[in-house]
């Protein structure tokens, strides 16, 4: 820019806009997935709703994906929170520290390896038939987000312990079954286990409706998708922050690499004299990552 121009130029007008901008309220990072149905308890201490289970979406095999994941306090007081890299079959950081603390021998290593395992989530689309707590929901198509035990359920509907029992494919749009989600609190966790399939019935008896219902699926395939894992480089950054930059195994302390070229001293954690803190929480809530996640974001 010339003398001239700058002259001609209204710097006022632009200086007062980037203060104005600045200034503006920042866009926060949200970690809710609104396409995610999640059940609710009422002030009873119960929940019930009916869903069902719905096909994969066009172009994809199976009505469900599988995802591990980690979500720990370290002794610094930060949150892990990251997919794990063993979904994709690769190694991953936090899965190898657990090893080494599980094999050395020491009982409070093991204790911390248990604090700090996988988790299993499994997603699925599924179609609110009754949602009581938010009746908007219902006739709607969402992700549900769940755990093992209600997995398991899934399994005993399509492979029965007993003969007398026909095996159901509860993702069939025209042989499947609602699904009775009864929700209570049993020792301080949400409980899943008096749930059930309803008898078999078609979703609809009109292939349009169907046809429908099946063009609003989400991909489920995403969520196993390269892009959703962070390298693990980045992971194994990530947790020794977490962890302080300084692990001890049994009776080795482990110095990791320093991120920067900061001449500060590192401290070590005697992570067997002080275990790190840990929330506990039932694997088996489906709400469980979504508590991390709020952590994280207040963080």
């Amino acid at each position: 820019m010339s003398l001239a121009q700058l002259k001609k130029s209204n710097s006022l007008d632009k200086l007062l806009g980037a203060v104005q901008s600045e200034n503006s309220p920042q866009e926060k990072k949200s970690y809710v997935d609104d396409r995610i149905w999640k059940p609710v308890m009422d002030k009873t201490g119960t929940g019930f709703a009916i869903i069902r289970f719905l096909p994969g979406p066009k172009g994809e095999e199976l009505p469900w994906a599988k995802l591990w994941n980690h979500a720990f306090q370290g002794p610094t007081g930060q949150w892990y929170i990251e997919n794990s890299l063993t979904t994709i079959g690769q190694n991953d950081p936090v899965s190898e520290h657990n090893s080494a603390l599980w094999n050395s021998g020491v009982e409070s290593d093991k204790e911390i390896a248990r604090k700090q395992k996988r988790k299993l989530q499994y997603y699925s689309n599924i179609y609110v038939v009754k949602d009581g707590a938010n009746p908007e929901n219902e006739g709607k198509v969402f992700l549900y987000r769940y755990g093992k035990k209600i997995f398991d359920k899934i399994m005993e509907t399509m492979q029965p312990a007993f003969e007398e029992d026909s095996p159901i494919n509860p993702f069939d749009f025209w042989e499947g079954a609602d699904f009775k989600l009864k929700l209570r609190k049993v020792d301080g966790y949400w409980n899943y286990d008096k749930s059930e399939f309803a008898d078999p019935s078609a979703l609809s008896k009109k292939d349009d409706e169907l046809e429908k219902i099946w063009g609003q699926t989400h991909s489920l395939t995403a969520f196993t998708d390269n892009s959703n894992f962070k390298s693990y480089d980045e992971l194994k950054k990530r947790l020794d922050v977490v962890l302080s930059g300084t692990t001890t195994v049994g009776n080795v302390t482990e110095m990791t690499t320093s991120f920067d070229d900061s001449p500060e001293v590192s401290v070590v954690v005697d992570t067997k004299e002080e275990p790190a803190p840990t929330i506990t929480v039932s694997e088996d809530d489906d709400d469980t990552m979504s508590y991390f996640e709020k952590l994280a974001e207040e963080g």
